[in-house]
């Protein structure tokens, strides 16, 4: 694309931006609002906009269609029952859309699959039952019921009103099988089958599947090639490279790929299927590469990528290509966020795409793209100025051993970036999860109050490869939490912080932690706030979901060990004594992933220590608050147990920085 052509291009795209306004105190309603849409996808005609519905009350969800051009008005809302929601969704045509059944526990839990797969026309009718435990639908008189788990795998290159499921057996869970299933007759027919569950395949232009990968039963990382009608393993995809093929090269009989060398970072490259003439498109020491929101219309290739840390900064692969240059005019007019390609519809001249940053929770829009006329579809959070939002900064500091870490640092908007009042926020996780760029609502709102939020990328969090990850195996109550406090000390020796007023708040895992840093670290921190938290390690293994499936007995097996001693020398409810700040337990008493249990055993553990707590417990809540009216709640506790320990009028006894 010519220079000139880009002109006119950019002069199209005429939304009009927001300018920046000082910052104001946002009621605290609206940090505890969730995100009424998501998910949306584009139907491959481009006439259809499908997507996740989440009511006010915060554990009502349902599906949602709309016709683009008005999304004032579903053409089609089916609500699900409490707590369920769409998992996953795709159109197998420009009229019929499947859906993948989930449940999620709580604001901070993660959708789970319930394996059922359903289908759905654009109108709300001819709804089908395509795979589940429920003899219902066109499948019910010939395979009754399918007593395991489904899930979506992807989709013909070409619409044609069929996709590609997943499936696996309860009775047979040491199995994957691969399905091309019609969305319309409820007709399947297996392609691919392999004797290891969980396993993700990915799937050829002409629909055989090429390699299929995963954990194994030990938590290990493998990846196989199909070869003949058989498997074979390949060597050097094991946990130090996570070797995942990510998609054909179109012609010919290449893929593309992404993996770990030597454990370390990440790349992503272009290679023969077989593994040979290897080319690097981008390799990075330190972070993960992936190719995500960067990707062309059918059939799918890559045009950039991205690094997994810090801000994101597109890397493309041909600067000449017309997608490449698309994405460059549209980054330009939407200055300092990363554009998203989301959805093409099956033309091309469709596209869906997302612009997003630190204080912009998401705007979807969609372009013309041979027109080059912009129109908005929905924000992700309307009631949220972005104006209004604090500055989120990647940073980089070594940790007491010498091992390089990235924080997160979310500065309080208006006021000077120096001695402030600051909040450590470990995330939850711990493994594969990292804390990002993008609008976070924990810390946004307690910027919003004055306070600079920390957040640390521990050893054992993901985006840095899978040595990085592997490092905080058998290290949750020690490597990590001097990761943590390693990060406060650099907050302080960068005047970022006052070492006199210092809080820990987090949840889940991060609840774990905001319990255990004081005891590693003695006397750096003033208070903390545990949100529910995992107390007691060994509780892992006979109470909460995790425990439920072998999977996740072999997680815990690999990430925390079965050493009873271990376990409790790392359980905070062990180290209540060593406790020597005030405590605020907060929990979901419905909670399935950290039963409430845990929280009990906590309190318990304090009350025998003697020490200072305070708590906010809710019946029929599960891993994080969902009803807006107890989030608020939550936000104002939270709020005043901060301003009482660290806030403007906190004492503030004169002692060495730590």
């Amino acid at each position: 694309m010519s220079n000139r052509l880009a002109r006119p291009l950019l002069a199209a795209l005429c939304l009009a931006s927001t300018a920046a306004t000082a910052a104001d105190l946002v009621p605290v309603a609206d940090f505890a609002r969730r995100m009424p849409l998501t998910s949306p996808r584009l139907s491959p005609d481009g006439q259809y906009v499908s997507l996740a519905f989440h009511d006010p009350d915060g554990k009502t969800h349902g599906l949602a269609i709309y016709r683009v051009g008005d999304m004032t008005k579903a053409i089609s809302l089916i609500r699900m029952p409490p707590y369920e929601l769409p998992a996953d969704m795709v159109w197998a045509s420009p009229t019929r859309l499947v859906v993948a059944r989930g449940k999620v526990d709580g604001s901070i839990g993660q959708a789970r699959y319930t394996g059922e797969i359903m289908a759905i026309d654009v109108d709300g009718k001819n709804a089908d039952y395509l795979f589940g435990y429920e003899a219902f639908g066109k499948r019910a008189a010939t395979r009754a019921t399918d007593r395991g788990w489904g899930t979506i795998e992807g989709l013909p290159v070409e619409s044609n009103g069929h996709f590609y499921m997943r499936a696996t057996s309860w009775t047979d869970d040491n199995r994957s099988t691969l399905y091309d299933v019609d969305a319309k007759t409820s007709t399947r027919k297996q392609i691919a089958d392999i004797g290891l569950g969980d396993m993700n395949f990915m799937i050829a232009p002409d629909g055989t599947a090429r390699f299929a990968f995963g954990t194994d039963d030990n938590f290990r990382w493998v990846v196989f090639h199909r070869e003949g009608s058989g498997w074979n393993k390949l060597a050097g995809s094991d946990a130090q490279q996570n070797f995942t093929p990510v998609s054909s090269v179109i012609g010919s009989q290449r893929i593309y790929a992404k993996y770990s060398p030597d454990g370390k970072g990440g790349a992503f490259v272009e290679q023969d299927e077989g593994g040979g003439n290897a080319r690097v498109i981008r390799q990075d020491d330190f972070s993960e590469v992936t190719a995500s929101g960067l990707w062309t219309p059918a059939p799918l290739r890559p045009f950039g990528t991205i690094a997994a840390t810090g801000i994101p900064k597109p890397t493309y692969i041909d600067p000449e290509a017309p997608i490449a240059k698309l994405h460059m005019a549209l980054s330009q007019k939407f200055a300092g966020q990363f554009v998203s390609f989301v959805d093409f519809s099956q033309d091309g001249g469709q596209l869906m795409f997302k612009v997003s940053s630190d204080r912009e929770p998401g705007r979807y829009m969609l372009i013309d793209t041979r027109t080059y006329k912009v129109s908005k579809l929905f924000d992700a959070l309307p009631w949220i100025d972005p104006a209004k939002m604090a500055e989120r900064r990647p940073m980089r500091f070594k940790a007491s051993d010498g091992m390089e870490l990235e924080a997160i640092l979310t500065f309080p908007k208006g006021r000077p970036e120096t001695s402030l009042p600051m909040v450590l926020m470990p995330h939850g996780g711990p493994h594969g999860i990292a804390d990002d760029w993008f609008y976070e609502d924990d810390a946004q709102f307690l910027a919003n109050r004055g306070y600079l939020v920390l957040q640390v990328n521990y050893r054992g969090s993901g985006g840095r490869g899978s040595r990085f990850e592997q490092a905080g195996y058998l290290q949750w109550g020690t490597r990590i939490q001097e990761d943590l406090i390693d990060g406060v000390k650099f907050a302080i020796a960068q005047n970022f912080a006052d070492p006199q007023r210092v809080c820990v708040f987090g949840a889940s895992f991060g609840g774990y932690s905001a319990m255990m840093t004081p005891v590693r670290a003695p006397g750096m921190f003033k208070c903390a706030v545990g949100y529910d938290g995992v107390y007691d390690l060994g509780m892992m293994y006979n109470k909460g979901d995790i425990k439920d499936r072998k999977a996740g007995r072999s997680y815990l097996t690999t990430v925390i060990g079965k050493d009873d001693a271990a376990l409790a020398a790392n359980s905070p409810t062990h180290l209540a004594d060593k406790i020597d700040v005030p405590v605020f337990l907060v929990h979901g008493e419905d909670d399935e992933r950290a039963p409430f249990a845990q929280f009990k055993a906590m309190r318990a553990a304090l009350d025998a220590a003697h020490k200072p707590y305070e708590t906010l417990t809710k019946p029929d809540e599960r891993h994080g608050f969902v009803k807006p009216e107890n989030v608020e709640e939550f936000y104002n506790r939270l709020q005043a147990f901060l301003d009482k320990h660290i806030g403007a009028g906190a004492a503030s006894p004169a002692r060495a920085a730590p």
